[in-house]
């Protein structure tokens, strides 16, 4: 099992360390260093600066959002952060939600899947090389009875192919990732429920396309503090306004797949208070909410003997690639978390 580290947004409050991080995990032979983006900073912005100061480390989109960008768009993206890596960048998409799809971008927010799909199918032929012409529900190019013409990617890809991965939580999606993409992308992954909840469904997935789970990328992410035993509940607290904010914030009441995975996960009657609760203003009353055992389940907390423990499970459920996102209130204490990840995974006898 490879090891992967997540800087999440740039603008959060620690940007002036996450070049350190992204280093750092270079030196220590991470595998990949993935950024994000929503309605703040970009992720191709943040990667590029990432990969003009790392040396080893590949670089990954956790996630583009589709509905920011025309597929063809994405295509040029990737295959200039390929060539300007050196072969380094891996491709991640996602839909993201209703509330910024619609909000954010003017997007409608319908036909998910349908809508990867195509974009998938577009990206690809885009970034081979072919002269670019398809006929969808959601894409059609060129644009019928118009000066347009099918082109073709000018520039080429430091690769022939460029790995692509899909953010994907409910089974309908994940499925379709175990099909059309080379690795999926997860969050909130517990341990205990990795096979009901995401690694059945991606088998399936590569079943119906002819293929198996080997060399696909089962690459979650988990938030990362380091601590004694002891102090596991505290540990856990820290972590409590995130876990609020995706399993009662992120999406609408009906539609968020966050609060959908929880209870999939048997927590059921919790994720509805925590959703009540968030939504209706009450932040700190939602997080309050959470089950311990809820945060420490989709978390690595403790000391590395502990989470050299919680590895060797992860590894067992069938993750290949374990992206860390660690905690800390100073640049110190997240290297330290850095340096006990790759101790832990050793530990576990897992590098």
């Amino acid at each position: 099992m490879r090891l992967g580290i997540n800087l999440g947004y740039w603008g959060a409050g620690m940007d002036s360390d996450n070049l350190a991080v992204a280093q750092e995990a270079d030196r220590l032979g991470y595998s990949v260093c993935w950024a994000a983006e929503a309605y703040g900073s970009d992720a191709a912005t943040v990667l590029s600066w990432v990969a003009a100061q790392t040396e080893r480390i590949d670089i990954g989109s956790a996630i583009f959002q589709i509905p920011a960008r025309a597929p063809a768009m994405t295509a040029m993206t990737a295959a200039t952060l390929d060539s300007l890596s050196k072969g380094r960048f891996r491709l991640g998409l996602g839909v993201s939600g209703p509330q910024v799809s619609e909000g954010w971008y003017g997007v409608k927010f319908d036909k998910p899947l349908a809508r990867t799909r195509e974009y998938v199918d577009i990206v690809r032929k885009a970034m081979s090389r072919e002269r670019l012409s398809y006929e969808g529900e959601h894409w059609t190019l060129p644009l019928p009875g118009g000066p347009g013409k099918p082109l073709k990617l000018t520039v080429h890809p430091e690769r022939e192919y460029i790995p692509l991965y899909i953010a994907a939580i409910g089974p309908k999606n994940l499925q379709q990732t175990g099909e059309i993409a080379d690795g999926a992308l997860l969050i909130f992954p517990s341990a205990d429920h990795l096979e009901e909840t995401a690694i059945a469904h991606l088998r399936a997935g590569r079943e119906k396309a002819g293929k198996t789970l080997d060399g696909f990328d089962v690459c979650p992410t988990l938030p990362l503090a380091v601590g004694a035993d002891k102090d596991v509940s505290a540990l856990a607290d820290m972590f409590r306004p995130y876990t609020a904010l995706y399993v009662g914030g992120m999406g609408s009441p009906k539609q968020n797949f966050y609060n959908q995975l929880a209870q999939r996960m048997g927590y059921g009657k919790e994720a509805a208070e925590i959703q009540q609760k968030y939504l209706s203003g009450d932040k700190e009353g939602a997080a309050a909410a959470i089950p311990e055992r809820l945060i420490d389940q989709t978390t690595l907390l403790g000391s590395v003997e502990r989470i050299a423990d919680r590895m060797q499970a992860y590894a067992a459920a069938g993750v290949t690639t374990l992206t860390l996102a660690p905690a800390g209130f100073s640049l110190e204490d997240r290297l330290a978390s850095l340096r006990a990840g790759t101790e832990a995974l050793e530990r576990a006898g897992l590098a």
